[in-house]
């Protein structure tokens, strides 16, 4: 098991009193320096060359932003955000810096809620433990905050070619996976995207309930589908985009010959809220042929077993490659099946989905 040297980084003493202590409990881990603002934080970063750092945004002197600007320049670590419910957009915004991930501390932090944020506490770390050789590399990072950067300096796009594929059978149905370090890759992908296709996407990130709606706006800002939160059962459109509801699932049924996104409670056969696999499996059912599953970064084997299912559905299966992915759990077992099309770095793979939609 491999040791992690942790430094806490909050201005709240209480808060980094209690997030310590969870850290401490944890086998193997071991907080080796505090920091109230970024200035204080980013000297022992230095100094202390921790393995993991949790951080809060809103702190005095120097931000949590502008720490991880200049964290990732000098000495890309992992970062785990600890953030409030109420701070959605600044999450996202710290994962396209280059953070790998957050916890969400809940309404009553600390008081009634140790046993969750532990928990989480917990997960991360045994993400950081399992980080791809390549996640962390100071040209990867570079290249990534360059790529967000341009995407975010961009206009909204206009969603000018909705209204001519409306109506239009649709010849492509794209589901997508993703967990740790997917929102950054999410956003290359769909910045990429036509303004029109005969395509409609699913998304399941693996992300807590209260993010998801945030997120799948944010997608849509740069994006030349329309990207919406799933709501119940909805019909599958051309140059539309959905993104299942953190801590629910997400299947694809028919009403004729109509494709439907309907959302549905985690049963017990999911491992994962939401379910790459339930996701997979009902759409190579109902489409077959016509589905394009992908599988990008993230902890764990969600997808693999529905990568097998769209291959006997007679579909595509394309997964991000290790170079690119921060965490390569997922494609690695997604690759591991023999059941992936193509392994491609991130950007390839996102032109290669423009190709086959288009």
């Amino acid at each position: 098991m491999r040791n992690l040297r942790v430094l806490v980084v909050d201005d709240s003493a209480r808060n980094r009193r209690t997030i310590s202590d969870m850290l401490s409990a944890i086998a193997g881990v071991t907080v080796v320096a505090h920091a109230s603002d970024g200035d204080e934080a980013l000297r022992m970063a230095v100094s202390q060359k921790p393995d993991l750092i949790t951080l809060d945004l809103e702190m005095p002197r120097m931000d949590g932003f502008s720490f991880l600007r200049l964290l990732m320049a000098t000495r890309p670590t992992p970062v785990i955000i600890v953030s409030s419910h109420s701070a959605k957009d600044n999450v996202f915004r710290a994962l396209e810096l280059g953070a790998l991930d957050f916890i969400s501390k809940p309404g009553d932090w600390p008081t009634d809620s140790s046993n969750s944020v532990a928990d989480q506490l917990l997960r991360m770390v045994k993400m950081v433990r399992q980080l791809s050789p390549f996640g962390l590399e100071p040209e990867k990072r570079r290249l990534l905050r360059a790529q967000v950067a341009a995407v975010n300096g961009r206009a909204a796009r206009m969603k000018s070619g909705t209204a001519a594929v409306l109506d239009k059978a649709l010849e492509k149905l794209v589901v997508i996976a993703s967990s740790t370090g997917g929102p950054a890759a999410l956003i290359e992908v769909f910045a990429r995207l036509p303004d029109e296709a005969l395509a409609a996407i699913i998304v399941a990130q693996h992300m807590p309930e209260r993010f998801t709606k945030t997120f799948a706006e944010r997608l849509d800002r740069i994006s030349g589908f329309n990207v919406a939160e799933a709501t119940d059962i909805q019909p599958l459109v051309g140059s539309q985009a959905l993104v299942c509801p953190g801590g629910r699932s997400i299947e694809v049924c028919k009403d004729g010959n109509r494709w439907l996104a309907k959302v549905v409670m985690p049963d017990s056969s999911d491992r994962y809220a939401p379910s790459a696999d339930r996701l997979f499996s009902s759409a190579a059912r109902i489409a077959g042929e016509k589905v394009i599953a992908i599988v990008l970064t993230g902890m764990g084997d969600d997808g693999a077993d529905g990568v097998a299912a769209v291959k006997k559905a007679g579909g595509l299966v394309l997964a991000e490659a290790e170079e690119t992915a921060v965490i390569y759990g997922m494609p690695r077992a997604a690759q591991r099946t023999g059941q992936v099309d193509r392994v491609l770095p991130l950007r390839d793979l996102a032109e290669e989905l423009v190709k086959l939609i288009s």
